[in-house]
């Protein structure tokens, strides 16, 4: 063989997709049999014995595939006699972190998240305004008047302002969307980095609040659109002026793992 012709060899089998361990491959059955079966968040997935003999696996392996799942944020393993894994209704957590960690490895500054949820929330709100049920839009309204009653308590405040986003994200019917917007939702209104919301600030962003949520409440898509849009805005230019160095900040992993 030509010197030529062990370089290739040697590309080929560095190139070359790894099977996937079986361990990955029972978790892949798991999941697969969870959504064939129609269970739902509390139910109990088959004892161990059970899935030692539907798998075709060993115990080493069929553990090794849970405590992924459970990782995952998709089952919790409880103990005790009538323990064993327990489906769960999986949450944002885990999508969060991971892209905390691919940005940090990619040295991708906050500006990289605002220039994401420029693109996005408005669209969302625009496909929310049409599809928001009656309960949503209650909420939506509670938390605007939690905002107003807290205007004096950033922590209050930001916590009914992240709570306004997601119930408009996952009203719009998108689940991917949903989950998107509640994995950032934790990063996007800066705090983390070192943005601060005096009092004024607090009342001009409860009052945009207030302006797209009569958007929603008169269904018009285009006004959720564009006031949205004017509020995003608005975000970007305060911090712009206000806190310029943040946005070139790398949002380090630690702060969400």
């Amino acid at each position: 063989m030509t010197a030529i012709e062990e370089r290739w060899a040697a590309s080929r089998e560095s190139i070359a997709p790894r099977a996937p361990k079986a361990a990955m491959l029972v978790a892949q059955r798991i999941v697969g049999d969870i959504t064939a079966t129609g269970l739902e968040p509390g139910d109990h997935l088959p004892p161990e014995r059970v899935m030692l003999e539907h798998y075709q696996t060993g115990r080493g392996t069929l553990r090794e595939a849970l405590r992924f799942l459970e990782f995952q944020g998709i089952l919790a393993l409880k103990p005790g006699p009538r323990g064993g894994p327990v489906l769960l209704n999986p949450d944002s957590t885990h999508l969060s972190s991971t892209v905390v960690l691919l940005m940090q490895m990619n040295r991708a500054p906050f500006r990289e998240i605002v220039q994401v949820r420029s693109a996005v929330e408005p669209m969302i709100s625009m496909l929310a305004a049409d599809r928001m049920s009656k309960e949503d839009l209650s909420s939506l309204e509670d938390t605007i008047t939690q905002m107003r009653n807290n205007l004096q308590d950033q922590n209050i405040f930001l916590e009914a302002n992240k709570r306004f986003h997601d119930v408009i994200a996952w009203s719009s019917g998108n689940v991917l969307f949903g989950y998107l917007v509640d994995s950032l939702l934790g990063i996007m209104d800066g705090t983390i980095v070192g943005i601060d919301y005096p009092p004024h600030r607090r009342e001009a962003i409860a009052n945009a609040h207030e302006e797209i949520f009569e958007a929603f409440a008169t269904r018009d898509p285009e006004a959720a659109r564009s006031r949205m849009q004017s509020h995003i805005n608005a975000y970007e230019d305060y911090v712009t002026k206000k806190f310029p160095h943040v946005l070139n900040e790398v949002i380090p992993w630690r702060t969400f793992s």
